[in-house]
């Protein structure tokens, strides 16, 4: 006889038992025993005060927040919607079915409340469980950076003289977009000099590509070589390049790991000549592009003379040219630290090999860099077969830990507005990511052949001796295949 379930509400759920409704193998029970949220009380217990209403309690805020990004819920309203309606996220927060789910407010009033440090800690603690795992190697990392949209429109920016602009990123305290030890020339007004965004001031406007420009941030990350695990962020304004950002990360690492970086792996965006001085300065082996790559592989330097064929001259600091005249010193560049070598006046015009030399109208000159000898070793580690063998890894491990963030975590769209706020977007996406590499890693139990059996005979009910032989042997393969999986 065909059953019709007439659908009624129950009046009462005292039965109800929501740990038997979650299923033993759900991510959010590994994410359970792995990962103690309530550390943040004790984090955050100074921004509460002794008495009036209570607060949600702040444990329980900061799996909220997880969920927000593990899951990519769309908003915080969306999340207190979906959270009545799914049974494994009242479980993880330890809700019951009758338990009136918060007010989504409580989520930015908690961000404001803690500040950046809190989320910062959280990142910190997943790391060194990461480190007590093993996944953390330590010595080899990856760099790069990617930039992120702002959560303002391009008719947000506001177009003034630079003068004004400053005055006004001054009321609104927004962030430096800039750097003290930038190439850029004082005196040289750029975008972001003579434009803000009023929606969001922090955000820098930069171009991606051929598109236009656009307020967006930009968040450098670094990636340790053994397992893909992040040691290492920070966001920045989107103005601020990412070969600005390779020591602090270097230093960040080495802070958050207690191990010294001895390789790094990055692309020719990071193969500046201060990148590999200061590198090689700390003993760090650089596998990095080389920016100069780039240069000499430039149309219009087809058919002259490379500058190796100039022969340098470490006792008298000159160089030597292949038509056999001298290249002495003139100046120093300020920011650039490179030396500057030319022949005397009309020397170059009267060689034989001045077609073959340069195309300039007052003769060749050649730039030496104040730690050339340092920048060499480096250019030559970088054109090393480990250092090609590492930027084929850093490819799928680097690259795939920003595309694993863009399409499981909603990376390369800012939630919220303000440099802070999207700091602690960017700790809290790293650290999910950190968490599943944690889990997919864990140690898992081990299912032996005969204890599987064990378990099917029991609940057949049958002895070993009452099977046949073919049987038995049948058991053991299937055994055997499926012992091979995991299972939580």
């Amino acid at each position: 006889m065909m059953g019709v379930r007439e659908p009624q509400k129950e009046l009462f759920s005292y039965q109800v038992d929501l740990d038997k409704r979650v299923r033993p193998n759900h991510p959010l029970r590994a994410i359970q025993r792995q990962i103690d949220f309530t550390f943040v009380r004790d984090e955050v217990g100074s921004h509460y005060g002794y008495n009036g209403h209570k607060s949600e309690d702040p444990a329980v805020i900061a799996k909220m927040m997880f969920l927000l990004f593990y899951d990519d819920v769309s908003s915080e309203r969306e999340l207190m919607r979906v959270i009545a309606e799914r049974m494994d996220y009242l479980w993880f927060l330890g809700y019951g079915l009758d338990d009136e789910i918060p007010n989504h407010s409580v989520l930015s009033k908690a961000r404001r409340r803690w500040g950046v440090e809190v989320f910062e800690s959280f990142f910190m603690r997943i790391v060194s469980q990461c480190i007590a795992a093993g996944l953390v190697d330590g010595k080899k990392i990856h760099m790069d950076a990617s930039l992120i949209e702002a959560n303002a429109s391009k008719d947000s920016v506001i177009k003034g003289s630079p003068e004004w602009i400053a005055a006004l990123k001054q009321v609104y305290q927004a962030a430096e977009s800039k750097l003290d030890d930038t190439t850029t020339p004082k005196d040289r007004v750029g975008i972001n000099d003579r434009m803000v965004s009023a929606t969001d001031p922090d955000a820098g406007l930069t171009r991606m590509g051929s598109g236009q420009s656009k307020p967006r941030y930009h968040h450098h990350r670094a990636v340790d070589n053994a397992h893909g695990v992040i040691t290492a962020v920070e966001t920045t304004s989107g103005t601020i390049a990412e070969n600005k950002k390779l020591m602090d990360l270097v230093e960040q690492h080495e802070r958050n790991t207690d191990r010294a970086v001895e390789t790094i792996v990055a692309d020719s965006k990071y193969g500046t000549a201060e990148n590999y001085v200061a590198c090689q300065q700390v003993g760090i082996t650089t596998h990095m592009g080389n920016v100069l790559a780039k240069q000499t592989n430039n149309p219009r330097c087809l058919g002259i003379f490379p500058d190796s064929l100039f022969i340098y001259d470490t006792a008298t600091d000159t160089y030597r040219c292949p038509g056999g005249q001298t290249l002495v010193s003139r100046r120093l560049h300020p920011v650039r630290r490179t030396m500057e070598y030319h022949t005397a006046r009309g020397v170059c015009a009267a060689c034989a090999l001045h077609p073959r030399c340069t195309r300039a109208r007052y003769g060749r000159t050649i730039k030496r860099h104040e730690h050339q000898t340092l920048l060499d070793q480096a250019r030559a580690q970088a054109r090393s077969p480990a250092a090609y063998q590492d930027r084929r890894r850093r490819k799928h491990l680097i690259e795939g830990s920003f595309a694993d963030a863009a399409n499981n975590h909603g990376f390369k769209r800012a939630r919220w507005r303000r440099l802070w706020r999207q700091q602690i977007q960017d700790y809290l996406i790293a650290t999910i990511q950190n968490v599943r590499i944690l889990l997919k890693n864990r140690p898992q139990p081990v299912l032996t052949t005969g204890n599987t059996l064990r378990n099917v005979f029991q609940r057949l009910n049958i002895g070993v001796p009452g099977l046949s032989r073919r049987f038995r042997a049948m058991l053991c393969a299937i055994t055997r295949y499926y012992s091979q999986w995991s299972f939580c």
